[in-house]
């Protein structure tokens, strides 16, 4: 079978994705985006948004993501459903591989495959995403203003979601597995601090309750001496980390320990001339949609560049 020739792969189909097609495709380089598994991204795993502009009165993932879809398909992206099954970034054209089923090669790569959050498994905690399970305060605290709500973790990030609820909700129970934080002392300072957190010491998480159409009600708590403890909450939100969507990719590209792309400097570029990172794939600080999409336009733009520079 042979290979498809194309001038821009982009891999990957949320924020920064389509923002990065949007942008290829008026810059005339005839983006090729496959969507992968979850076709718009984590963001379709998100009920209400409000805090992307534009979107006064909010709009839901999945009516986001059908939006940004078409607007790069009105500019010419053509948009497949597939999933990248293997990669040879060695030399250019890149060699793709699309489930193991048709190979494509490519000019430029925009990686923006995104990071998955990072759950505990329990059968409730699927019963009830994006029906008050969260894994981003700062996305979705809004919704529980004035509620109690539960942060899950002992990190830097547990101790931050924490701190940023408090300033919103009633109460913040911190569910702790261990008997100390493993976040920085200035982190930890600033929890034990602030008086509406409540540190639970050695539990974990047993079961989330709630109902069908009223979401979240509380959760169940297994402390390590064998007891049990109920809480009562509305919003669950899990802080144990994230796993960037790179594996595919790390054995070319440089990536931190985590396995986070590295871009250079203020740009999209990887250490693969031709091959560029955008959205939360690279990006372990931020993970916003607004700033996923400014990385795709920043990924296009130096793709852009770079197909003028190497014709």
């Amino acid at each position: 079978m042979s290979a498809e020739k194309i001038k821009c792969l982009i891999i990957g189909s949320g924020p920064a994705g389509y923002t990065a097609a949007i942008y290829a495709s008026r810059a005339n380089i005839a983006p090729v985006l496959y969507e992968g598994i979850q076709p718009g991204g984590q963001l379709t795993t998100t009920t209400e948004i409000d805090n992307f502009p534009g979107y006064p009165s909010g709009i839901t993932g999945n009516e986001m993501m059908e939006d940004l879809k078409k607007q790069a398909e009105r500019f010419g992206t053509d948009v497949r459903f597939g999933s990248v099954s293997s990669v040879d970034l060695s030399e250019r054209p890149f060699k793709v591989s699309i489930d193991d089923e048709k190979e494509i090669l490519a000019e430029t790569i925009i990686i923006s495959t995104g990071a998955t959050a990072k759950y505990l498994g329990l059968e409730s905690e699927e019963k009830f995403k994006g029906q008050g399970i969260s894994a981003c305060a700062t996305c979705d605290g809004f919704f529980y203003k004035g509620k109690d709500v539960a942060v899950v973790g002992g990190g830097d990030t547990a101790c931050e979601e924490a701190s940023y609820l408090a300033g919103l909700c009633n109460k913040v129970y911190m569910i702790v597995r261990r008997d100390v934080l493993r976040a920085s002392i200035a982190m930890q300072e600033r929890v034990k601090n602030t008086p509406n957190i409540e540190i639970l010491w050695n539990y974990n998480t047993k079961e989330i309750t709630g109902t069908p159409f009223g979401g979240v009600n509380g959760a169940i708590l297994a402390h390590k001496n064998g007891t049990e403890k109920k809480i009562d909450i509305h919003g669950f939100f899990l802080a144990i980390g994230h796993h960037p969507n790179s594996e595919i990719f790390s054995k070319w590209v440089k990536t931190n320990e985590e396995g986070y792309i590295f871009t250079e400097g203020k740009s999209s570029k990887t250490n693969v001339p031709g091959v560029f990172a955008a959205g939360d794939v690279q990006d372990p600080v931020y993970r916003q949609a607004i700033t996923a999409a400014g990385s795709g336009c920043m990924a296009a733009i130096d793709a852009e560049r770079f197909l003028s520079e190497n014709k």
